[in-house]
This record gives C-alpha cells, sequence and structure tokens, in this order.
C-alpha cells in the first residue's frame, strides 16, 4: 500500500473518490463537475492538503483525504482538521483506511500541526474505529458539558 500528497495534475483522481463519497451518502450536490471546480481551488491552496492511498504500489487511488490548516489561537499555532476520510468500496477491509490515517497523522506534523480534528456521526462505528486505534476518541469531560461540533448554513440552503 502506498499514499502521497496529491499534485494538481491529480485533480480528476482526487474529484472522482470525492464524487464516490458524495455518493455513498446518498447526495447529489455537489455536481461532479462543481466537485472538480472545487478540487482544483484547494490543490491550489497552501493551508488545504489532498492525500490519495492506493492499495497495491503501482495501483490506482482508491482513497482520499481532505486536510485544512489554520491558525489556532488557543494552540499558539497550526490546527489541522481532518475533513473528509475516504476509501471506495472496493478497497474497504484492505487496511488502506487505517494506512490513510497514519499519513494524515504523519502529514499534519510534518505541516506543524499542534491539534487534529474530525467529525463523524455517531452511528459510525467502522470510523469510531479506526479513530479510535490511534487515540482519536470522543473527549467527554467527567463533571462538565459534552462538547458538539456546530455549523450553520450560511448560504441560504437547509
Amino acid at each position: 500500500m502506498r499514499t502521497w500528497l496529491a499534485g494538481p495534475h491529480e485533480a480528476e483522481d482526487v474529484a472522482r473518490l470525492m464524487i464516490a463519497f458524495r455518493d455513498h451518502f446518498g447526495e447529489d450536490w455537489p455536481s461532479d463537475n462543481a466537485m472538480l471546480a472545487g478540487v482544483e481551488k484547494l490543490l491550489d491552496d497552501r493551508m488545504t492538503d489532498f492525500l490519495l492511498g492506493a492499495v497495491d504500489d503501482d495501483g490506482q487511488p482508491a482513497a482520499v483525504a481532505q486536510l485544512r490548516y489554520r491558525y489556532g489561537i488557543w494552540r499558539a499555532g497550526t490546527e489541522c482538521l481532518l475533513e473528509d476520510l475516504f476509501v471506495a468500496q472496493d478497497a474497504r477491509g484492505s487496511g488502506l483506511g487505517r494506512v490513510m490515517l497514519d499519513a494524515v497523522l504523519a502529514r499534519a506534523r510534518e505541516r506543524g500541526a499542534r491539534l487534529l480534528e474530525l467529525d463523524t456521526h455517531e452511528d459510525n462505528a467502522v470510523a469510531l474505529a479506526l479513530y479510535a486505534s490511534v487515540g482519536l476518541t470522543p473527549r467527554r469531560t467527567p463533571d462538565g458539558p459534552r462538547r458538539l461540533f456546530l455549523r450553520a448554513r450560511l448560504d441560504g440552503e437547509q
């Protein structure tokens, strides 16, 4: 298995996997063209990395991870958001997800990140088990309230 940092010439491979991720959720937006345009834009953004992964050394990419970086004042340094991690259906169970997660952690460290954040659905047992295998677990304070990840759409869509 291998992983690598995607370059601009791999925008179509990244978009193909992101489209498969969108389809996995039963969504139809963004469109294929919008997804490719977004990937091309983000590949030019120094605050974003896409990692690709393949089951075989000479195989076609079968996994993608999107990392977004920002300065965090509470960490006094770079924070990394693992925005997406997707393994194609035919590569699941091969260990590629774990290899990708190890590559994500290595890349975030390489970029000087002091914190890695992500969100996943609480019913996604496979993802939660994968994340727990490297020490990423939901945090709850024993005496305090549970921290929640919240978001609001600002584009008028529901």
